[in-house]
């Protein structure tokens, strides 16, 4: 995941880029960025794998100057990429996935276009992007044309002297936000970026859809499409509380998530309604308030110094931060029948590893999960999560009943069976819970309150936007 947000401004626009790029960083784990255009580029990136962004870029931007910026959160990719073209300079950052990169390097390797940064060993693919751009007879249709060539999703921001052009990727996948105030126009990814800087959200781009920020206001360079599949696990997990996507807020979808599986718990009796912090506790409301037990905090997080523990790639590191970061209160937990609401299990391990034993250790007596999206069998496609089947716990459960890796997974996704009771029963024997009931997808749906084509469900149904 990443997070980007820009801004053009009648005066100097640093302290206000500082601020909404920071309202990202729930989004990302590895570097953080930013370029301001004033009488030149200034442009600095540092490494927040161990640093919040604040602390990294506090002297940095109060050195930059200029009315026009962009800034980045980013999961893997070191931006922005500044590049010198026919179209002159720019800065770029970018958010998505492109799963051909390999393909496309080596296909521009063998025209002759060389490649200078390097991520993690492989080619920068933002600033692969920021290449493919520039084959364009504009960087309009340069956009365009690497939408068509690419596997994936990518939505960017591009920086140079006429301002910010924002551009949403070709499905929707990603969003961005345009944000107005007196003396600013701004663009985002988390609306939660603009209260707090006096923006007002104006206008949710359409996919596919590229507009340019200046001094004067908005333009419309290309219009959008009409395919949306806005990703879904953005109100279910990865989103900001105090964001709207498509205008829709993230906190009330949970609310709302936790409700409907309140709904179909008529069979249990219960003393603690709780959730994993952070993206948890809201569906734990709605619990609570559905079934109208308490709502109580056995587990909180200590935030200072841990993010997320989904974003990281290395597992290693994933399972420190999810030891580390959650702190049991025994005088809750002891003697509990404790509800225990997650946005979703993707692995399983920390789940069960540094999250349910620590109930169960600290006198729990009984643990019931309830995770508020349905089993997740397809990596993410069109964003940097998941990267292999082989990860996702109700694969492992599939292969442990079948007895090896199958294809056809439909009864296994299809509630009503008898398949995919046996993957859920399998999975609460792996996690050692008391009882474990997942969200149906039509329920998620509804709590999101889009209809089901506008929403991508790649990653639990295996259905792919065309």
């Amino acid at each position: 995941m990443s997070g980007l947000f820009g801004v053009v401004s009648k005066g100097d626009c640093a302290e206000t880029l500082f601020y909404g790029t920071d309202y990202h960083s729930h989004l990302g784990t590895e570097f953080g960025g930013m370029a301001v255009f004033g009488e030149g580029f200034t442009r600095q990136i540092h490494s927040i794998n161990q640093n919040q962004f604040k602390s990294k870029f506090l002297d940095d931007y109060r050195r930059m100057k200029g009315n026009k910026g962009i800034g980045v959160i980013s999961s893997y990719d070191e931006q922005p990429i500044y590049l010198n073209s026919k179209y002159g300079p720019f800065c770029l950052v970018t958010y998505g996935l492109i799963e051909n990169a390999e393909e496309l390097v080596q296909e521009m390797l063998a025209k002759g276009v060389s490649f200078s940064e390097v991520t993690k060993g492989n080619v920068n693919v933002t600033e692969l992007i920021a290449k493919m751009i520039v084959q364009g007879d504009t960087l309009i249709d340069g956009i365009q044309k690497m939408w068509a060539k690419i596997e994936g999703s990518c939505s960017l921001m591009l920086l140079n002297k006429e301002g910010v052009l924002a551009a949403r990727d070709r499905l929707g996948y990603t969003p961005v936000i345009i944000g107005k105030r007196m003396d600013a126009w701004a663009a985002a990814t988390e609306t939660a970026a603009f209260p707090n800087l006096d923006f007002q959200t104006v206008k949710y781009l359409e996919p596919g859809e590229i507009v340019q920020l200046n001094e004067e206001g908005m333009v419309q360079r290309k219009a959008g499409g009409k395919t949306n599949q806005i990703c879904a696990f953005l109100w279910i997990y990865s989103g900001f509380p105090a964001s709207d996507y498509e205008g829709i807020n993230t906190e009330i979808v949970r609310e709302r998530c936790g409700r409907c599986l309140a709904k179909h718990d008529k069979d249990i009796e219960v003393d603690v309604v709780s959730g994993v912090p952070d993206s948890g506790s809201a569906h734990a409301l709605g619990y609570a308030m559905e079934s109208k037990k308490p709502f109580r905090r056995p587990l909180v997080k200590y935030s200072p110094g841990y993010g997320r523990s989904y974003t990281p790639t290395s597992q290693k590191t994933r399972d420190l931060i999810a030891r580390m970061k959650l702190v049991p209160i025994k005088e809750i937990i002891n003697g509990s029948r404790i509800v225990l609401c997650e946005d979703s299990i993707v692995r399983g391990t920390q789940l069960k590893n540094f999250t349910v034993n620590k109930l169960w250790d600290n006198g729990a007596k009984e643990v019931h999960v309830r995770p508020a999206s349905p089993p997740l069998m397809f990596p993410c496609r069109y964003c940097l999560s998941t990267r292999s089947i082989s990860e996702l716990a109700a694969r492992k459960a599939i292969k442990a009943i079948e007895g090896s890796d199958i294809d056809d997974i439909s009864e296994y996704i299809d509630p009503k069976t008898d398949k995919y009771k046996a993957m859920i029963e399998w999975i609460r024997r792996d996690l050692g819970v008391t009882t474990l009931r997942y969200q149906l997808l039509d329920d998620m749906v509804k709590a999101i309150g889009l209809p089901k084509e506008r929403l991508c469900l790649y990653c639990w149904n295996g259905e792919s936007a065309k």
